[in-house]
């Protein structure tokens, strides 16, 4: 960890003096080049084969997107088989907006989650979301500003879908019964309150507060629960993908972790919507995703064939908590900063402009860290988050519209209107991923993808926001196009079709066949799944899986 300056001399120097105004960036490219964790030499390799072969990737994530099955012929033999027409897998923000509006064309949903419904980053998410609905805006706007930020490498049709959706997806949202902060008139007539997130030309961001990821999922578990034609599994992680013999994807094989089990899902589509890749904790970084954030998503989409982009870029949000160590990486939104919260160094001084894109505040903060100006607690090193300074500008902000951010600062016995944050980026998000066409689809017939598991939408770099519409509006037009193209009949042939070929690609490219995809859980969670599945009382633990919610099928 880098080494800064006293923590009692830095909270000295923010008292004392006048932190004054944030240098002019002359050159934005050099400080990323210099310090984001996405340049840093020796951090990727070239992948072997697969889709991408010969693009770069992280070491962790590539050993996974290179991995060997979990399960194979004899260990679904006897496995329970179940028919459906669209099966989502995962049930954050992109799963539930795909299972519902699948459900509402008719067709029979299948939502089965690793965990439990809404467990995922979706709940974490406080920022806000991003729609161009203010009168000094546009969705042109809003579409070069997403551009922009992410480095001009999106594509271009994902990201006008993405920002013409904006106004709809809030009025959708509104008639499902999802609060937003209102700026003024009361609770009947007032207007959405807009703040500007960083990297935008305009206030477009709409909140609840600094939870609005967590007010998104209430409304969305709800309507998951009173839809009759979904039927939610929870406890049921994704384990691998199934296959026909041309290639298509027609459902997946799941783990019941309640009964050590698996089961066989024939679907005539499939939706994945399994998240990011935080857990791996990608250049030894804390994170601030949920515990099932895995890549599990990204590893089965590829190995079925699919092809992934910008798999190299990751986003590190700049204001993870650095202090207390046990709370190392806790997320602290980008709300703040844009409320008017300063970053300040361990000499007193703003060092960024606060609202410049989050890769560029995120390299500017290790650079203040790596150069000695970064301050230095117990052997942590970061930069103030001068929450004070904030409360005596705007008197009662904090307590209002920063709920989170207290609670955080509770957690940390620390009273945010008298003593900064101390803070440092963190890693927050899966900039790329499985390439979708403007209906979720992947270039494997039968197989879409929605949310963070998808690439192609934000490009190198994510604005504050682009999230939470992502995962509505490629969640419900994935549902929308998997109910319409669905067929009522399952594939007559269903199976592992795509792991011959997956395995002589191993071989050949002399890579290890015993290195077994996907995780699951980080690797401190301390689980194995041919192991866990062992404990049903056979070598693989299939034969009386329980079906979940069903009791006939229980032993």
């Amino acid at each position: 960890m880098d080494q800064g300056i006293p923590y009692l001399q830095a909270l000295d120097a923010l008292r004392q003096g006048d932190c004054g105004e944030p240098p002019a960036l002359a050159d934005k490219q050099g400080l990323l080049d210099a310090h984001h964790p996405d340049y840093r030499p020796g951090s990727r390799v070239p992948l072997a084969i697969g889709a991408n072969r010969g693009e770069q990737c992280p070491l962790a994530l590539a050993r996974l997107l290179q991995s060997n099955s979990q399960v194979d012929d004899a260990d679904l033999a006897g496995a329970p088989v179940v028919n459906t027409d669209v099966l989502v897998i995962g049930a954050g923000g992109a799963g539930c907006a795909a299972a519902i509006t699948a459900a509402e064309q008719g067709v029979r949903v299948l939502l089965a989650t690793k965990l439990r419904s809404g467990d995922s980053n979706t709940v974490m998410a406080e920022g806000g979301i991003q729609a161009a609905v203010g009168d000094d805006d546009s969705l042109q706007q809003h579409f070069e500003d997403t551009l922009r930020t992410g480095h001009f490498c999106a594509d271009r049709t994902l990201v006008a879908r993405l920002a013409e959706s904006g106004p709809e997806t809030i009025r959708w949202l509104i008639s499902q019964g999802m609060l937003f902060d209102l700026a003024e008139g009361g609770p009947m007539g007032g207007k959405l309150l807009r703040k500007k997130p960083g990297g935008a030309s305009r206030a477009r961001i709409l909140s609840y507060r600094d939870y609005t990821g967590l007010e998104m999922m209430r409304v969305l578990r709800e309507a998951v629960e009173l839809e009759p034609r979904i039927t939610l599994w929870n406890r049921c992680p994704l384990v691998e993908l199934l296959s026909d013999e041309n290639g298509q994807c027609v459902g997946a094989v799941l783990y019941n972790l309640e009964r050590h089990g698996f089961i066989l899902v024939r679907a005539s589509r499939v939706i994945l919507a399994t998240g990011g890749a935080g857990r791996l904790h990608l250049n030894d970084f804390p994170t601030s995703n949920h515990y099932g954030a895995t890549a599990d998503g990204l590893v089965l989409a590829y190995r079925i064939g699919a092809r992934l982009r910008e798999l190299d870029s990751f986003q590190y949000h700049p204001t993870g908590l650095a202090w207390p160590s046990h709370l190392l990486g806790g997320l602290i939104s980008e709300a703040a900063r844009s409320a008017g919260a300063w970053l300040v160094n361990g000499e007193g001084q703003r060092f960024i402009d606060e609202l410049q894109p989050r890769d560029v505040v995120a390299a500017a903060i290790l650079r203040e860290c790596a150069e000695g100006r970064g301050i230095e607690r117990d052997g942590l090193a970061g930069v103030f988050l001068d929450t004070p300074g904030l409360e005596r500008r705007f008197p009662g902000l904090l307590r209002q519209r920063l709920v989170s951010l207290c609670h955080l600062a509770a957690r940390s016995n620390i009273n945010p209107t008298r003593e900064p944050l101390l803070v440092r980026p963190t890693l927050h998000y899966q900039n790329g991923g499985v390439g979708i066409d403007e209906y979720g689809a992947t270039t494997v017939p039968g197989l879409y993808c929605a949310g963070e598991v998808s690439g192609g939408i934000h490009g190198r770099n994510r604005m504050m926001g682009n999230a939470l519409l992502e995962i509505i509006t490629f969640g419900r037009r994935a549902g929308a196009h998997a109910a319409s193209t669905a067929e009522s009949k399952p594939a007559p042939k269903v199976g592992l079709f795509h792991l011959y070929d997956w395995q002589r690609q191993l071989t050949l490219a002399g890579l290890p066949v015993d290195v077994r995809g996907p995780l699951l859980f980080p690797p401190y969670g301390n689980f194995d799944l041919r192991a866990d599945a062992s404990l049903r009382g056979t070598a693989t633990g299939q034969r009386h899986a329980a079906l979940p919610g069903n009791p006939e099928t229980a032993p």
